[in-house]
């Protein structure tokens, strides 16, 4: 896609303004749907990736006649990768450029998914799952601060579910391409095999149409390259008074000062609080919200139903997560980020417990397929509020060191709960589940600030911040939270 990069009317714009504040005013543009598609096709893949592993756990175990610990291996290795992955490429995405930062992690998946089809024993797989998982652990922390940076503030939120709601259509995908071709041998070759190459050819050709995409305008500002930034905020100008838009002259406000803020940044005020807030809930929450979708396949076989059959109540149950998107988009702008995770996360915990006890299969189904789907309100209202916390400059490392924990948390979660599963069944691992859930929402409300209905320079005290209207009546506030 081409953006017309001269300035509405044909000149420069009048005034100094920052690229927040025009990026800021402007109606949703034909580039801002394209943005959110092309990054929600990225995220397709990665997810795919990320569920992949649990969706083929007992299919695995036969065809390699795997013990408890290898399949503790093999479920964990993606996760440790992507722990190096969401440190090292995030933090690269605020030194390089988000653009850049995109063709790296999904050519590392790409290229290593496609090598793990053709593994030939354990250590194999679980070597090409950990670098597979250095490219997933980039992916989307990147994609929050991408799409945060580039899109309006009023419809950043609802805008960024769509793109989760592309992106987790992969889950069910996963669920019932396993269900149809994992046991099975396709052209002479294994299923499963198949399913790994299928989600790094998807990867690789995703990563062609990333290259249509415009850098971030407020990361090209923030490290000085203004003329670059300038081009693409005229090209989005001009898309918006070619549709019929008025634009409303921008305010000149001050623009913040070129810096690259090293690491350390995160551990003084005002960041130090929302770090702690933001590492604590990242450890916590992989056990509600990867612990049931990695482990469901297992949980199924652990109440005794064969894996065809565990396969098939997984596919259902996962349709909850492309649901569950959908729903979160009329809520995202209505109601405040934390209270929205707070609420969804005690629902987790809730249904899990009902998940968990139950031997009815009506009941299994029911409570699978609504776990799902608050999970993914649950997750879509954490990815836009990670998104929120940090400035410009240490927006992508702030997001994806958080994010790391989470990837190296659901590494360590086979070694503690899948014991759990095997010595003392499936409710006592939801109610694991459920505790941690409950720290988690303590976590959020005493520690999280405030961001619904703010411009990301208002929530994170960047020159220029400003409320912006709230859609749907939700709460506005002018103040710079500095929590």
């Amino acid at each position: 896609m081409t953006l017309d990069m001269t300035a509405p009317g044909g000149g420069a714009p009048s005034g100094r303004s920052s690229v927040a504040a025009r990026l800021n005013r402007l109606p949703v543009t034909r580039t801002h749907r394209y943005a959110v598609v092309v990054v929600g096709v990225g995220m397709f893949f990665d997810l795919y990736e990320v569920f992949l592993a649990g969706t083929l756990g007992g299919v695995l175990k036969t065809h390699f006649s795997v013990s408890p610990n290898n399949l503790k291996l093999i479920l964990s290795s993606a996760f440790v990768g992507a722990f190096v992955g969401a440190v090292l490429l995030s933090r690269l995405a605020d030194r390089v450029g988000r653009r850049r930062a995109f063709f790296i992690t999904l050519g590392v998946y790409s290229l290593f998914t496609v090598a793990g089809a053709f593994s030939t024993d354990v250590p194999m797989l679980i070597v090409f799952r950990f670098l597979a998982g250095v490219g997933i652990g980039g992916e989307l922390p990147l994609c929050d601060a991408y799409l945060s940076d580039l899109l309006p503030s009023r419809v950043r939120g609802k805008m960024i579910s769509w793109a989760y709601t592309v992106g987790f259509c992969a889950v069910p995908a996963a669920g019932f391409l396993a269900r149809g071709i994992a046991t099975r041998s396709v052209a002479g070759w294994d299923g499963w095999r198949w399913m790994f190459l299928l989600g790094g050819i998807g990867a690789a050709v995703c990563w062609g149409l990333r290259r249509t995409l415009p850098e971030s305008p407020r990361w090209l500002e923030a490290v000085g390259r203004t003329d670059e930034a300038e081009k693409i905020v005229a090209g989005l100008e001009n898309e918006a008074v070619a549709a019929g838009h008025a634009l409303a002259e921008p305010e000149p406000v001050a623009v913040a000062p070129r810096s690259r803020e090293p690491l350390s940044a995160l551990f003084v005020p005002p960041w130090r609080r929302r770090t702690a807030m933001l590492w604590i809930f990242q450890c916590l929450q992989t056990f509600g919200y990867y612990g049931f979708g990695t482990l469901v396949p297992l949980v199924l076989t652990a109440k005794g139903y064969s894996v065809v059959t565990s396969l098939s109540f997984s596919a259902v149950t996962f349709l909850g997560y492309p649901v569950g998107s959908l729903i979160s988009i009329p809520l995202i702008e209505r109601f405040e980020r934390r209270v929205l995770i707070a609420a969804s996360a005690v629902a987790m915990g809730g249904l899990g417990l009902a998940f968990g006890f139950s031997s009815n299969k009506a009941t299994i189904l029911i409570a699978g397929f609504l776990f799902t789907a608050v999970s993914n309100v649950f997750s879509n209202a954490y990815h836009v509020y990670q998104s929120e916390l940090y400035p410009t400059r240490l927006r992508a490392t702030g997001a994806g060191t958080g994010y790391s924990l989470s990837r190296l948390a659901t590494a360590a979660m086979p070694f503690v709960l899948l014991p759990l599963l095997d010595d003392h069944g499936s409710g006592p691992l939801f109610a694991v589940i459920s505790i941690a859930m409950a720290l988690l929402t303590i976590d959020v409300l005493a520690l999280g600030p405030r961001t619904t209905g703010l411009s990301l320079e208002s929530a994170t005290g960047e020159p220029g911040g400003r409320s912006v209207p709230a859609p749907h009546g939700a709460a506005t506030t002018t103040e710079i939270t500095t929590a």
